[in-house]
């Protein structure tokens, strides 16, 4: 492909664990930021040095987005032309925001992805889908996020075999498996007004677990996948337990249990915390979908808190760009 001087690109935001798939599951939503890349020639600072981005933002949260060269979206962008041996040219950045920052829903994820895809396609696409895919695990250190941002649907990420003496390389490849996900399972998220950083998530797990708790949610992870797919309530329900993460997260997340019975209460099949919290998200069916947001936002409001209660639907198309 020819390089192009001006790039859109489209990412949705994401749900990760979903119980049971620590680290390894997540699902795109129907919930998007939106990055615009265009090749610009900068003045040079005061100092004489030649400037390299301009970064505007809007959208909710908007002030609180770093607008210099710290910005992730823009790291992102040049660790690509690192990754090519190149210089990255000076570049003006806006990024519309449409996902909620650190409420875990993947807004780092979109940012990493979109930075990688656009500068992609500025530098021509001489990297293919599964070698962006491979830098962008690498920045996150993780797939659950950032594999669906980029490639849509639900995904199940796992590291493949040892690769091979005689193919030179250093490092095990990932395999990506697709998880059909029932179109009549509704995905509902409450979002609070509070936020809860995904370093202080992790600080609270354990560094060991049973082998009791290993095994529980290895049978329930499985439960999970077949239930996504047949939409089968009794499964969903028992295979949105989790022993690995929740227990012990819950308590950093204010009103979780009153929610939780509240959703359940109203037809959902299930509640779980949206990769490191604090949304919280429901499985439902598109019956009961209306009542179970009403019912998460009420019991919310009740213990004080203000949230953000929508339906969403899987997004199947991932990171897409315009240009």
């Amino acid at each position: 492909m020819t390089a192009v001087d001006s790039v859109s690109v489209i990412v949705p935001a994401t749900t990760a664990n979903l119980g049971p798939g620590f680290d390894c599951i997540g699902a795109a939503l129907t919930l998007y930021n939106e990055f615009t890349f265009t090749r610009v020639d900068l003045p040079p600072y005061q100092g004489g040095e030649t400037a390299k981005v301009i970064i505007s933002v809007t959208g909710a949260e908007a002030e609180r987005v770093q607008t210099d060269e710290s910005n992730l979206l823009y790291q992102a962008f040049v660790k690509l032309y690192q990754h090519l041996g190149q210089t990255p040219p000076p570049v003006e950045i806006e990024i519309k925001l449409g996902v909620p920052l650190a409420r875990g829903l993947g807004s780092s994820a979109t940012a990493i992805v979109g930075g990688l895809v656009g500068a992609n396609v500025l530098a021509g696409e001489p990297l293919s889908q599964s070698q962006v895919m491979e830098l962008a695990i690498a920045m996150e250190g993780h797939p659950d996020n950032v594999v669906p941002a980029l490639l849509g649907g639900c995904r199940l990420a796992a590291t493949g075999v040892e690769v091979e003496p005689q193919r030179r390389r250093e490092r095990q490849e990932w395999e990506i498996c697709e998880v059909p996900w029932c179109e009549n399972i509704v995905p509902v998220v409450a979002i609070p007004d509070f936020e809860l950083s995904t370093k202080e998530a992790r600080q609270v797990l354990p560094s060991q677990v049973s082998r009791a708790d290993a095994i529980f949610n290895t049978a329930h992870l499985g439960l999970l996948l077949r239930g996504l797919e047949t939409g089968n309530g009794d499964w969903l329900r028992a295979a949105l337990q989790d022993k690995l993460h929740q227990p012990y997260r819950k308590a950093l997340i204010k009103g979780y249990d009153v929610v939780n019975a509240a959703a359940i209460n109203a037809g959902a099949y299930g509640m779980v915390i949206s990769g490191a919290g604090p949304t919280l998200l429901v499985l439902t069916d598109t019956i009961n979908a209306e009542a179970v947001a009403a019912a998460m936002s009420a019991a919310w409001r009740s213990q004080g808190i203000s949230p953000i209660v929508r339906s969403l639907g899987i997004d199947t198309q991932g990171a897409r760009s315009f240009y």
